[in-house]
């Protein structure tokens, strides 16, 4: 895959021997961040592509798969508010829910749960899977170039790639 942006245009393109894709976003990384801005930039209707080296890894979580308590339980509630998918997939995904704090103030509560690891994968993966305006590349990104000497700005990216999905 080769991608080419130019700053006028505000588009990136990737070329696989023939097949050319143009997209306005390009996402890299399937991880948490990763999976919520594809999914924010699709959602503004922008054709994005999520780039990632192993699609079975999309949405995977750590080791010590929770979500929430006093910092993170904003976030996850904030990402929410803002149509993301995160807490969504915790619903369809949890084993365990708490609030932890409950004997102090409210300022200190947080919401947490526990994931099924395999199970949050697997809804994330399909969600994002049927997600309009969003496709999703197996591939390693192996470079990104930035020329600056011309009047409109190219941005290239290079990607070698074993398989790709719409």
């Amino acid at each position: 895959f080769t991608t080419t942006s130019t700053s006028t245009s505000r588009l990136a393109t990737t070329t696989n021997n023939n097949d050319q894709t143009t997209f306005d976003v390009i996402i890299v990384g399937g991880g948490h961040a990763g999976c919520e801005a594809a999914a924010a930039a699709a959602r503004t209707g922008a054709k994005t592509a999520l780039v990632t080296q192993k699609l079975d890894t999309v949405g995977e979580l750590s080791c010590n798969p929770s979500m929430g308590g006093i910092g993170k339980g904003h976030l996850v509630r904030e990402i929410d508010a803002l149509g993301g998918l995160m807490g969504t997939v915790a619903d369809e995904a949890g084993i365990h829910f708490r609030l932890l704090n409950r004997r102090k103030g409210p300022a200190v509560r947080g919401p947490r749960a526990q994931m099924d690891r395999d199970l949050y994968k697997e809804h994330m993966q399909a969600t994002l899977a049927n997600y309009p305006n969003l496709s999703l590349i197996q591939a390693s990104v192996q470079d990104f170039l930035l020329d600056e000497s011309s009047s409109s700005s190219t941005f290239e990216s290079s990607f070698s790639s074993s398989s790709s999905s719409s």
